[in-house]
């Protein structure tokens, strides 16, 4: 968790707040999604695999649209 803030506090040398965060919490909600399907034995259903892209997309989007980085 340590880890993660101190991540995040130095990406944050470089994008604006709001997009660190969004990315921080996508890669966060993504990455236990994977976790959860690798791991865990979670079902990968159609709906959630599209969810997660649709996560990942958007974040990709909000970097892309950022002009002040």
């Amino acid at each position: 968790m340590v880890a993660s803030m101190v991540l995040l506090s130095i990406s944050m040398k470089t994008l604006p707040l709001g997009t660190a965060y969004s990315v921080w919490t996508g890669i966060g909600a993504v990455g236990a999604f994977i976790f959860g399907i690798a791991v865990l034995g979670e079902q990968a259903s159609l709906g959630r695999i599209v969810a997660a892209a649709l996560i990942v997309s958007g974040l990709v989007l909000m970097k892309l649209s950022d002009t002040s980085a």
